[in-house]
């Protein structure tokens, strides 16, 4: 870190200024002049046939402009694309002849104002005939299910079994083997905003301006192909803030539906959840899954195989959500040397709200069922659950290390996070803590966690689940500009949730060009002029986004140098580059300024060198590292390049009487390679353990035995708040990867993908003086309450 000017320094983020300021600018800022606003009506129904559908009322209400339905929407847009191999299961935003979910948008309201929209849209009349509904995954997967999408024949959506490694040979020849069920809960992320869009058709130029508070690559794309439009004929601004995201701000279905609308009456028009919309019918619940988990080891603890089959209910529909049961392929033994690895993933469908992309990609799910096959092998054996990890981490000196599935982690040293986590916490006063708490008849206990946070996604997981899309793309872009007074910009193009990407390409391109990042500006273009990105998903924008930025500015480095060689009449090589400045090495005083070369670039096009153009800009378009492969026949494929490390430990405590957990202390060791902003990274972190901490103790979406969400407003839908949160403290290590710029890995996902895995141990560790245990996230205080008492003879009532 201290060969750095200004990575890794301790910065305000460039874009706090703004937002402490209320200078914001987020969907709901975005006023057009005369425009409309949209209300929905839902369906009450988890499964029914639409029979007819009465708006004369609401049409006659007033303010109100359009009355829209599935059949005339459906018949004007194309269905929004899946990823796996199920032309047959269509998904439009207005359900069409038939609804799937309850909450699924049946008709929309388009009125002056959302008030007028909502009391037009209670005035609509829908008849339904209710149908035969599924919600239990298992149940959805028997012959005789109600079918979600009877065309597709079935509810199993997506199903394969790998074998990497002689996984039979290992079981039968272990010492000992074990088998579980982990569960985890269906939850999701709740940013402070909920999804919004606003759309506006300017019938002059042919073109549909969108501003949304999206995540989600492709998304121009999709959304042109949806509305039946060229690419060029949509224009998506990408300088809308976006409040809150962790993945799920997809709205591919929101835009559509509006922008639709917004060419079809030639006004503009804006649609903004409100919070039950969200929850229910938004599309943005995440994973809800269960692992069958089958370990093979020794006497010593040396895991020799591992199976794991992982059934994921997706909903109703599916866009990329199946896709969340492919990530984990890139890191599916976690930090262990497990040498034989069986995986089969399964996603099936149900008449529930579609399952969406939420941070971590499914990582953390996975995440959380190995770690509690950690502690099941360390308490099988009896064996401490630290030695046990230590005896399985790929050691340091075994990197680069290829796992059974094919992906090769870049860089790492788990021991030594480990070690450093279990010193800054003082293990041995933790552990004393414990017992202390466990003599004075509280249920106490440890939860230990280390794990992986695949970073710099790409595409791999998609062509690898569905062979037919042959997609190994997956590159980010920057352009640099340098203007005539000197002054850097950096055009970027996507749009930010809080990553905080305006610091991190000035702090690029100030390392590189060796310019004061405070002096650098980062501007975002629209998608008709910017170069390609994939979005700010997969942890990759400090891999990919920092590299591409970085080679644009090396670029213009680099023309810099040719511009004074050229006048010196010399060889770039006899050149040095320092603060902007070139001087002949050797001669410091004889030098070009940056102001002189940059007015050689602008204005003196006799002393560029033949060949050059005229200004001074360079863009720069990075392919993912190690990208670019097809996966084998047997489905080894590398996924993702980097690799960060996180190790959790953390003490809870339990009110035996009312179940109720309460976190005491909490450590998270972590290397995500070189740090461009330790503060970012830290915030990151921090929130993502507050999101891990809902996931393990409190957020559930409920659903009744009809089908309807018993959880759509959060007295139900719990949180935790900063009553639950402790006082979190984060080491820092550095393990530098080799495949980027400056050495760093990904950190967007950090936090979260090893704090639910950690919770659910500790209380494991503390119910296990009981002799109970529970695998299925989350662990609420009533599921305490009853293990406790079932346990000491006392059945809950």
């Amino acid at each position: 870190m201290t060969s750095f000017r200004y990575i890794g320094a301790k910065r305000r983020a460039k874009e706090h200024p703004r937002f402490v300021s209320g200078r914001g600018r987020f969907v709901a800022d975005v006023a057009l002049p005369g425009m409309k606003h949209v209300a929905l009506v839902a369906s009450p129904h988890a499964a029914a046939r639409i029979v007819s559908i009465d708006a004369k009322a609401a049409l006659a209400a007033p303010g109100v402009l359009h009355v829209l339905t599935g059949e005339e929407f459906c018949a004007s847009t194309d269905s929004l694309a899946i990823g796996v191999d199920a032309p047959k299961v269509t998904r439009w935003a207005l359900a069409n002849g038939v609804v799937r979910y309850a909450g699924e948008w049946v008709a929309a309201v388009v009125a002056d104002s959302r008030a007028l929209a909502e009391d037009a849209a209670e005035r609509i009349e829908v008849e339904y005939e209710p149908l035969p509904h599924v919600i239990d995954p298992e149940v959805a997967l028997e012959a005789d299910a109600p079918l979600v999408h009877p065309a597709h024949g079935s509810n199993l959506l997506y199903h394969r079994k790998f074998v990497w490694g002689p996984v039979e040979e290992a079981f039968a020849n272990a010492e000992h083997r074990i088998a579980f069920r982990a569960v985890w809960g269906r939850s999701a992320t709740v940013p402070i905003e909920t999804f919004g869009v606003a759309a506006q058709w300017d019938a002059g130029t042919g073109i549909l301006d969108i501003w949304a508070s999206i995540q989600m690559p492709k998304f121009p794309d999709q959304l042109a192909r949806a509305l039946r439009l060229p690419g060029n004929a949509v224009r998506v601004h990408h300088d809308v803030d976006v409040g809150g995201s962790y993945g799920v701000k997809r709205g591919l279905k929101h835009a559509v539906l509006v922008g639709h609308l917004a060419k079809k009456l030639g006004v503009p028009v804006r649609f903004i959840e409100d919070r039950l919309e969200n929850l229910r019918g938004g599309d943005m619940q995440g994973p809800d899954r269960f692992f069958d988990m089958q370990l093979a080891f020794d006497t010593d603890g040396a895991i020799r195989a591992m199976k794991i089959r992982a059934v994921d209910d997706v909903g109703a529909y599916a866009g990329r959500s199946p896709f969340q049961l492919g990530k984990p392929v890139t890191a599916i033994c976690g930090p262990y040397a497990i040498g034989a690895i069986e995986y089969e993933p399964t996603s099936v469908m149900t008449n529930k709200t579609p399952q969406e992309a939420v941070r971590g990609f499914g990582q953390s799910p996975t995440n959380f069922a190995i770690e509690r096959a950690i502690d099941r092998v360390a308490r099988h054996l009896g064996m401490d659950r630290i030695e046990v990890r230590k005896r399985n981490f790929i050691r340091r000196d075994q990197f680069p290390y290829t796992i059974p599935s094919g992906s090769t982690y870049d860089s790492g040293d788990y021991q030594a996070v480990l070690d450093k986590t279990l010193a800054a916490i003082d293990y041995g006063s933790l552990v004393r803590a414990r017992d202390e708490a466990r003599r004075s008849g509280r249920l106490a206990g440890i939860g230990i966690a280390s794990c992986l946070e695949p970073s710099g996604g790409n595409s791999a997981f998609e062509v690898l689940m569905n062979p037919k899309n042959e997609n190994t793309t997956w590159m980010d872009s920057c352009l640099v500009r340098v203007d005539l007074s000197g002054a850097i910009t950096g055009v970027i193009n996507n749009s930010s949730a809080g990553q905080g990407h305006e610091s991190l390409v000035s702090t690029v391109l100030g390392e590189i060009l060796e310019r004061d990042p405070e002096t650098i500006r980062v501007v975002r273009a629209d998608s008709l002029t910017a170069l390609p990105s994939n979005s700010p998903v997969g942890s990759r924008m400090a891999i990919m986004l920092g590299g591409a930025a970085a080679g644009a500015a090396k670029t213009i480095k680099e023309t810099l140098i040719a511009i004074a060689a050229h006048n010196f009449e010399c060889s770039p090589e006899d050149l040095e580059y320092h603060d902007g400045s070139v001087n002949v090495k050797g001669a410091p005083s004889k030098k070009f300024s940056w102001d002189q070369l940059v007015e050689i670039a602008h204005r003196k096009f006799h002393k560029l060198p033949p060949g050059l153009e005229p200004g001074l800009q360079a863009k720069f378009v990075w392919e993912v590292p190690t990208g670019g492969a097809l996966p084998t026949p047997e489905g080894r494929i590398q996924i993702y390049p980097c690799y960060a490390f996180e190790a959790h430990i953390v003490l809870v405590e339990i009110d035996p009487d009312t179940g109720k957990p309460v976190i005491r202390r909490y450590v998270c060791g972590h290397d995500c390679g070189v740090m461009i902003n330790p503060d970012i990274v830290h915030g990151m972190t921090y929130g993502g353990i507050a999101h891990g901490i809902g996931a393990a103790l409190y957020e559930k979406f409920s659903y009744t035995e009809d089908g309807q969400l018993a959880s759509g407003t959060f007295m139900d839908y719990l949180i935790p708040s900063a009553m639950e949160v402790p006082g979190l403290a984060i080491v820092d290590h550095c393990t530098p990867s080799p495949l980027t710029t400056f050495g760093q890995k990904g950190s967007g996902e950090a936090g979260y993908l090893g704090a639910p895995a950690a919770i659910a141990n500790a209380i494991n560790d503390a119910l296990d003086t009981l002799g109970a245990s529970i695998d299925a996230l989350p662990i609420s205080h009533l599921a305490i309450w009853s293990a406790v008492g079932a346990r000491k003879g006392a059945a809950p009532a």
